[in-house]
């Protein structure tokens, strides 16, 4: 995948994978869009999909977007 910054831990990119897939899930294809139509800081949003920085308090208002919980979340994880 082009511009991705790699990470060594494949939990954080399992984690960033699922995030970005629940976008495209949603239709939104440009995490850019997604980002803005969303009130989230676009290039923050981009390290989240590419596993660099997802903080928690990130990750739940990403979670509230999707309508999800932390547990639903992880449950289906393969993290």
């Amino acid at each position: 995948m082009a511009n991705e910054v790699p990470h060594t831990d494949p939990r954080l990119r399992a984690i960033a994978l699922k995030i970005k897939n629940l976008r495209k899930n949603m239709g939104c294809k440009s995490y850019e869009t997604f980002a803005l139509d969303h009130n989230l800081d676009r290039k923050q949003y981009w390290r989240v999909e590419n596993g660099t920085n997802i903080t928690l308090v990130t990750l739940l208002k990403i979670l509230d977007i999707h309508q999800l919980t932390l547990k639903a979340f992880f449950e289906e994880s393969e993290t």
